[in-house]
């Protein structure tokens, strides 16, 4: 074996433990524990969204309310 055909081989060796650390090998790994964080940041994104939307439909009753409370119609 050559020179050139042991740095691949030795490559392509820290390359297989890099991805059986990214994928997990008999448990879930760091891309399995990346998907959940961003799961669990997208369920947070989409609650705040429902918040602000009540939010703004309440705050926009309570303005027509006030309106029309004062006489103020158009």
């Amino acid at each position: 074996m050559t020179d050139f055909e042991g740095k691949v081989l030795a490559d392509l060796n820290v390359l297989k433990c890099q991805m059986d650390q990214l994928m997990g090998v008999g448990q879930p790994g760091r891309l399995h524990h990346l998907e959940r964080r961003v799961s669990s940041n997208e369920q947070g994104v989409q609650r705040m969204k429902g918040f602000v939307g009540a939010f703004g439909a309440g705050l926009t009753l309570i303005h027509l309310a006030i309106n029309y409370l004062l006489g103020k119609h158009h």
